[in-house]
């Protein structure tokens, strides 16, 4: 006679459990878990307890800082990795409306739009990653994004004409004794957020 109910997963959790995992160990509450995965807060509530019980850590908390990877990921994999610190991979900020921030940086600017998933979406910025999550009021003052152009003045002329405003005209912020001269023109994304068109010329 058949035993009844769901097979035992061969890994130390289920799928469902990882995923909820990955985003506790990530930073967000119950809520944005559930909000994000689609499902309810008991579920998330469910997916926590359950792992902390089979993992055998303590509380909420240690879930976060416990290290496991999952029986199937690219992690385990021997070799080929450094620990230290090298180019920057991906930046990041808030915007207020998803939608709105995926067309205006993927027409308007001109960003390669990678993907978006539910309110989060990654645009590639020469091979760094610019992520944008959704926010009801972004989170204090944003980093300017200062993004390399070959010729500056055209670069200007352009965006103008796809509609940026721009704070004022390319000007030099400094001259090095080399001769090198950096110029910079300043605008804002749809929220406000500061950004700006950078070149180093001979």
């Amino acid at each position: 006679m058949s035993k009844r109910g769901r097979p035992a997963h061969p890994d130390v959790l289920t799928p469902a459990e990882w995923r909820t995992v990955d985003a506790v160990r990530h930073g967000l509450t119950n809520r944005q878990i559930a909000v994000r995965r689609g499902i309810s807060l008991d579920a998330v509530k469910f997916h926590v307890a359950n792992a902390v019980r089979k993992l055998g850590v303590a509380d909420r908390a240690a879930l976060r800082a416990w290290r496991g990877v999952p029986a199937g990921s690219a992690l385990r994999k021997p070799g080929g990795g450094t620990a230290m610190i090298g180019e920057l991979g991906q930046i990041s900020r808030t915007v207020t409306d998803i939608p709105r921030a995926v067309k205006w940086y993927g027409e308007v600017l001109g960003l390669p739009h990678l993907f978006t998933f539910g309110d989060l979406a990654f645009f590639d910025c020469a091979g760094t990653r610019l992520f944008l999550s959704q926010a009801e009021e972004p989170k204090g003052e944003q980093s300017v994004l200062y993004f390399r152009v070959g010729d500056i003045r055209a670069a200007y002329d352009e965006l103008r004409e796809r509609g940026i405003e721009f704070t004022h005209a390319p000007h030099m912020i400094f001259r090095h004794d080399s001769g090198l001269e950096e110029w910079m023109a300043f605008f804002a994304d749809p929220d406000g957020h500061p950004l700006a068109i950078m070149s180093q010329v001979e």
